[in-house]
């Protein structure tokens, strides 16, 4: 349920709660696993395909961001396609700055 504290980010309850940061910790919570692996030659990514219901098909857990980076989520995939997006583009900042975007 929603009450008059809850509207933004920085707005603190009487009892000392942000409940914006309580509401996206939860929803990672209902997030399905998602891991990620690491050696000094290869990275995996792996996320459990789940849908929220029968009816719906199951939401991209693991994103390209570019030839050599990717992310996993769990959570709302509305802030993880935000935060791809931003990524991308730094990516594409950092060829354009520091190597030669026609390889």
């Amino acid at each position: 349920f929603r009450n008059q504290y809850d509207s933004d980010v920085t707005v603190w309850s009487p009892q000392g709660r942000l409940h914006q940061v309580e509401y996206a910790m939860e929803a990672v919570k209902q997030g399905s696993a998602t891991i990620g692996l690491k050696n000094k030659d290869y990275a995996v990514l792996i996320a459990l395909k789940r849908a929220s219901s029968e009816l719906s098909s199951f939401q991209k857990k693991i994103i390209e961001i570019d030839d050599h980076l990717g992310i996993s989520m769990a959570g709302i995939t509305a802030d993880a396609r935000v935060l791809s997006r931003f990524l991308r583009q730094e990516c594409l900042n950092h060829k354009y700055t520091f190597d030669d975007l026609h390889m």
